[in-house]
């Protein structure tokens, strides 16, 4: 899970894996693959740095095609 917030502030945890899709529009909207949309105050290279470490620590990462 990656820690995303909130627009009021409040942290907020996902499943990285979920995710399918960012947007801003000015905030950014995560839209999960539930069809979920969530709102946050992180930027998107903030976002793709979390998912980035969170593989890395389960060992995904090694995994990747390049």
């Amino acid at each position: 899970m990656i820690e995303v917030m909130r627009l009021d502030g409040k942290s907020y945890w996902v499943n990285p894996h979920m995710i399918e899709s960012m947007e801003t529009n000015p905030d950014l909207t995560l839209s999960m693959l539930s069809g979920k949309k969530i709102v946050v105050k992180n930027s998107p290279s903030d976002i793709i740095e979390k998912i980035i470490g969170y593989r890395r620590q389960i060992g995904i990462d090694a995994q990747e095609v390049l």
